[in-house]
């Protein structure tokens, strides 16, 4: 299976939280399964970090890129063809980083790991 992260699952799994669900943490520990990590997501982070919402160990580049290693996951690109797809989708969900995600989902064939209620709205695979 090809998985994309949610941003807020990326860091549940990394810091092992509790709000992770069994099934999520089963399927990012099966090595058969294929994991990606949206630029998109890198933004929000590094986004969240800048204003203070979200505090980090280390600097965003140094923080994303050493997890990522460790936990064997893909750096996923935003293409052109990945935004403009934006354009296409239902407004069920005005954040820019959840539309660009689902866009990424819908044109990658990946499955999205999100608690958000929002993102099951789309034409996506949703794992939770």
């Amino acid at each position: 299976m090809r998985l994309l992260f949610d941003t807020h699952t990326f860091l549940w799994w990394i810091t092992d939280n509790s709000r992770l669900s069994s099934m999520v943490k089963a399927t990012i520990s099966d090595r058969n399964n294929d994991l990606f990590f949206s630029a998109a997501s890198a933004w929000e982070i590094a986004t969240k970090a800048q204003l203070g919402k979200l505090l980090l160990p280390k600097n965003p580049e140094q923080f994303i890129s050493e997890q990522l290693l460790i936990n064997s996951i893909e750096g996923l690109p935003i293409h052109i063809s990945h935004a403009v797809r934006v354009y296409h989708l239902p407004i069920h969900h005005k954040d820019p980083f959840d539309r660009i995600l689902v866009a990424q989902s819908q044109l990658e064939n990946l499955s999205i790991m999100t608690l958000d209620p929002l993102i099951s709205q789309y034409d996506v695979n949703v794992i939770w």
